[in-house]
């Protein structure tokens, strides 16, 4: 009985390094395939620091922002439309 359960503990703890190696070995592909979007984000929504009077993520004051950022998938930021215009690879030039 005891070989029994350290063999099922065994499994447990392979499958669950196999868990994670695999995690890890796919992020930066993930992340390759993002970009930061400028100006797209709505109020409180962007994805980090978004300038002078934000820390990070979610303090974004007005919607729209062109110095937040948004992660977006890769080539799709600067086809978003947004009221004012499309979104950008770099910072805007728009009220914070």
């Amino acid at each position: 009985m005891s070989e029994k359960i350290n063999s099922i503990t065994s499994l447990a703890i392979a499958a669950a390094l196999t868990s994670a190696l695999a995690t890890i070995a796919t992020a930066p592909a993930q992340a390759a395939e993002k970009e930061k979007c400028f100006g797209v984000s709505l109020k409180g929504q962007n994805d980090c620091a978004a300038g002078p009077g934000t820390t990070c993520a979610g303090t974004s004051k007005i919607d729209y922002q062109g110095n937040a950022w948004k992660l977006v998938n890769k080539g799709t930021c600067v086809t978003t439309q947004t009221p004012f215009g499309p979104g950008s690879l770099i910072e805007i030039k728009r009220p914070a």
